[in-house]
């Protein structure tokens, strides 16, 4: 275990592109490089979001110098998997201030009046930023295969056009991190019933989301194809597993803080003579 958590979570649980996907062989309970438990995780996302805070106001600091690198994470999942809450946990780390949020639903008459990937071309984190992508324009190769919302022959150029947009963000700054987050078809029914079975939580039910469950081998097999072919170096997929909540959180926490790490923002230098405007001050000015 010490070996593993030296190569790094981003490591770990990233998806290798190079080879067909089984999500059936992937442990949805499981807690890859993680604490020993629950207790341990919290403990540790505390501590990890007073790094992230400092580390996030770093690259807002960079850009107000022109820096023009920013962070956009995508969360991906079936229902249920926890995309809204890892939104919640993830910026209450952050200065929601300095947080470029959006939840793509079905897209709207001017939206679909575009290519598939304006509506996101609008949502793009500016310098300096964090964007989270609750849902993204990976739904266009998902919901429009298992719907067959479009002919197969774009539904196929779309992955291509998905890696060359990928990759003109991350030549422009923008450093890409994609969680799919990886739930089981029993945890997504316990899920929907604690939904049903608690009235604070039938605002979140729809009963689509069952005729959808009757599809779940339909989007085990979409998400295959996804992962698959758009993990590439520039951009590559993680797969979170996502049963446990408090180690997705843990996990998207992580590879956040890897990444802005690695990024390494620094306070641009002041463009004015620091002592001159101490020394005015002092004086009384």
């Amino acid at each position: 275990m010490a070996e593993k958590k030296h190569r790094g979570l981003s490591e770990l649980l990233r998806v290798p592109g190079d080879e067909p996907v089984d999500l059936s062989s992937y442990d949805t309970r499981a807690t890859t490089g993680g604490p020993s438990g629950k207790k341990a995780a919290l403990a540790d996302t505390a501590l990890t979001g007073e790094r992230l805070a400092g580390l996030q106001e770093r690259l807002w600091a960079a850009s107000t110098a022109g820096d023009r690198r920013r962070v956009l994470l995508v969360l991906q999942g079936m229902d249920t998997s926890g995309k809204g809450g890892t939104v919640k946990h993830v910026i209450g780390l952050f200065n929601p201030s300095g947080c470029r949020i959006r939840a793509f639903k079905a897209p709207t008459p001017e939206e679909r009046a575009h290519p598939f990937l304006w509506r996101v071309r609008q949502a793009l984190p500016h310098s300096g930023e964090l964007g989270i992508f609750d849902r993204s324009h990976y739904e266009d190769v998902l919901i429009a295969r298992v719907r067959e919302l479009v002919p197969t022959p774009e539904l196929g150029r779309r992955y291509g056009q998905i890696n060359r947009f990928e990759k003109s963000l991350t030549d422009d700054g923008v450093t890409l991190i994609k969680c799919f987050l990886h739930i089981s078809y029993d945890e997504q029914r316990r899920r929907l019933l604690e939904r049903l079975d608690r009235p604070d939580k039938h605002w979140k039910f729809n009963p689509g989301d069952i005729d959808e469950r009757e599809l779940w081998p339909a989007y085990q097999e979409a998400y295959e194809l996804a992962l698959h072919r758009c993990s590439t170096p520039r951009a590559p997929w993680h797969l979170i597993p996502a049963d446990r909540k408090w180690y997705r959180n843990w996990a998207v926490s992580r590879l956040l803080l890897e990444h802005l790490t690695a990024l390494d923002p620094q306070y641009p230098k002041a463009d004015f003579d620091v002592a001159e405007c101490r020394q005015r001050l002092l004086k009384g000015a």
